[in-house]
C-alpha cells in the first residue's frame, strides 16, 4: 500500500537501487513503515538525509494510514534532499561520527511538540508573556502590522490584549484581508486552467500523469503565499482526483457518449433467508442524478424539498400538541406513550364524553395527520416522476450541457475547497490567541480571592445549621478547615 507508493515514486524519480522498509507493525502494529532505508550506489554526495515523517498520517480504525499528501511530502523531500524544520535534515558524515555513528532519528530531527509551560509571573499578576506571543512568529511575518493592532507592551517581557473581540479584529485587519485577496488572485484563473487541462483534453490526456501536472501548477501558484501548506492543497486535489480519474477512464474507453448514459441501480436485498441483487431505480453512468436535480431540475427538487420540510414541521406540531395535553388527557386511548393513535382520535372526536377543549386539540392533530398523509403520497409520486425525468434528462443532454455539468462535478468542488484554505489559517490563529488569552485570564491571586469568598460564604451558612452534639462538633471542625472561627 503506502510503502509501495513510496517505493514507486522514489525509484522513478531518483534511480534508487534498493529501498528497505521495516513494517511498523513489528513495533507498534500501525501497518505502515516505521523506518525506510533508501540505498543508492552511485552518488556524488556523502551526507545522509534523515526524515521524520511519523506525524503525517490519518487514523483509520486502529491503524495509521499515509495519505497521498503524506507520501508526496516524503518523496519530495527525499528527491530534493531538503532540510525542513521538524521534518528532515541533511546530516554530514562528520556530524554522524561526532555522534558515535548513532542514527537515532530524534538526535537529528526533533519533530516533537513543545511542552506547554506556564509563566509564573503572568499566572500571578496577569498579562501575556511576549515570549509566548513570539512563538507565533510565522503569523507575524505573514501579517506584519497585525501584532501591534492586537497587543500593547506593558513591560519588556509582558503585554496585554487591546481588543475585545479577537476574531473580529483579526478578520477585519488589512493584512489578513490582503492575505485572503492574494490567495484568491493566485487562483483567479484556476477554473479556466482546469477546464483546459481536464475537460478540453478529456479524451486524450494521460490520466496517470495529469494529477502531477495539476499539483505542480497548484504549487507554483502558492509559491509566494505564506502559511498555507501546499500539501494540504495537494490532498484536496487527490481527494477529488480519485473520482475524476474514474470518469476519465470511462470517457476514454467508451467515448464521450458515455456521459449521457444511465445504469440500473443494483442493490442487495434480503428475501427470506436469501440475499439477491435487484434493481432499485437508476443512476448516472458519469453524471450523478443528484447533480442533475440540483441544476437542471432544481425547481422540481425544490418542490419536493418544501414538502419534506413541511413534514418536519408537522412532526414538531404533533409534539407541541402533546405538550399541551394534561396528564389526565395523556391517559386516553388516543395517546400511546409520546405519540398519537389516530384511529382512536377518530373515535374520540365522535364521542360526547370528551371535553370540548380536548376535542379541539385532537382536531388539530387529526388535521395535521390528514395533511401528513397527503404530503407523503405527493412526495412518493413526485419523487418517482423526478427519478424518471432525471433519467430522461441525462439521456437527452446536449454536448454543451455535459460540459457544464462536468465543470460542476470536477472543477467547482476543488476550487471551493481550495478557497477555504485561507479561512482555516485565520481560524487557527484565532483559536491559538483565544486559548492564550484564556490561559492567563484569571490570576492565581484572583482564584485565591474567589476561594476565600466562597469559604466565608459557606462558613456563614454553617452558623445557621443545627443538629446533634456530634453534628455541631463536625461542623465546627469544618469551619476550621474553611478558615472560619469556631466558637
Amino acid at each position: 500500500g503506502e510503502e509501495g507508493e513510496i517505493r514507486k515514486n522514489l525509484i522513478e524519480k531518483n534511480k534508487i537501487d534498493t529501498i528497505i522498509g521495516l513494517p511498523a507493525n513489528i513495533f507498534y502494529g500501525t501497518g505502515i513503515p516505521t523506518i525506510i532505508m533508501v540505498l543508492k550506489q552511485k552518488r556524488s554526495n556523502t551526507d545522509v538525509l534523515i526524515v521524520d515523517a511519523s506525524k503525517g498520517f490519518v487514523k483509520e480504525g486502529k491503524n495509521n494510514k499515509l495519505r497521498a499528501s503524506d507520501i508526496k511530502r516524503i518523496v519530495d523531500v527525499v528527491t530534493r534532499r531538503e532540510s525542513v524544520e521538524k521534518y528532515s535534515k541533511v546530516v554530514s558524515r562528520d556530524e554522524i561520527r561526532a555522534n558515535d555513528y548513532n542514527l537515532n532519528i530524534p538526535r537529528y530531527v526533533d519533530s516533537s511538540e513543545a511542552a506547554e509551560s506556564w509563566d509564573i509571573y503572568a499566572s500571578m499578576f496577569g498579562g501575556l508573556p511576549i515570549s509566548e506571543i513570539d512563538e507565533l512568529k510565522e503569523y507575524w511575518r505573514a501579517f506584519p502590522a497585525l501584532r501591534s493592532a492586537l497587543f500593547e507592551n506593558t513591560s519588556s517581557e509582558y503585554c496585554k490584549l487591546i481588543v475585545d473581540d479577537i476574531k473580529k479584529a483579526i478578520k477585519e485587519h488589512a493584512d489578513v484581508k490582503n492575505f485572503e485577496s492574494e490567495f484568491q488572485t493566485a487562483f483567479g484563473d484556476f477554473d479556466k486552467y482546469l477546464y483546459d487541462e481536464l475537460i478540453a483534453k478529456m479524451e486524450s490526456l494521460s490520466i496517470s500523469k495529469t494529477e502531477e501536472i495539476l499539483s505542480e501548477n497548484i504549487f507554483a501558484r502558492m509559491t509566494d503565499i505564506p502559511l498555507v501548506d501546499k500539501y494540504e492543497a495537494y490532498q484536496l486535489l487527490d481527494d477529488d482526483w480519485t473520482k475524476i480519474a474514474v470518469d476519465l477512464e470511462i470517457i476514454q474507453t467508451e467515448g464521450f457518449s458515455a456521459t449521457k448514459v444511465v445504469d440500473p441501480n443494483m442493490v442487495i436485498k434480503k428475501k427470506g433467508n436469501v440475499e439477491q441483487e435487484v434493481q432499485e431505480g437508476w443512476k448516472g453512468h458519469i453524471i450523478p442524478f443528484e447533480l442533475i436535480q440540483s441544476t437542471i431540475l432544481a425547481d422540481d427538487r425544490k418542490a419536493i424539498k418544501e414538502k419534506e420540510n413541511r413534514l418536519s414541521e408537522i412532526a414538531s406540531g404533533y409534539e407541541e400538541i402533546l405538550d399541551t395535553l394534561s396528564e389526565e388527557e395523556k391517559e386516553g386511548d388516543f395517546v400511546n406513550e409520546d405519540s398519537f393513535v389516530f384511529a382512536e382520535i377518530k373515535k374520540a372526536l365522535k364521542s360526547d364524553s370528551i371535553e370540548p377543549e380536548t376535542k379541539e386539540k385532537l382536531k388539530s392533530a387529526a388535521t395535521l395527520n390528514t395533511e401528513e398523509k397527503a404530503l407523503k403520497s405527493a412526495i412518493k409520486t413526485e419523487s418517482a416522476l423526478l427519478e424518471e425525468k432525471t433519467k430522461d434528462t441525462i439521456e437527452g443532454l446536449s454536448d454543451e450541457q455535459v460540459i457544464e455539468l462536468l465543470k460542476e462535478k470536477w472543477i467547482k468542488p476543488l476550487i471551493d475547497n481550495l478557497m477555504q484554505l485561507p479561512d482555516s489559517i485565520v481560524a487557527e490563529l484565532v483559536a491559538k490567541l483565544e486559548t492564550l488569552a484564556k490561559k492567563y485570564e484569571t490570576t492565581f491571586a484572583e482564584v485565591e480571592t474567589q476561594i476565600e469568598e466562597t469559604e466565608k460564604s459557606l462558613s456563614a451558612m454553617i452558623d445557621d445549621l443545627d443538629g446533634s452534639e456530634f453534628d455541631m462538633l463536625g461542623l465546627a471542625e469544618l469551619k476550621k478547615l474553611l478558615g472560619g472561627c469556631a466558637k
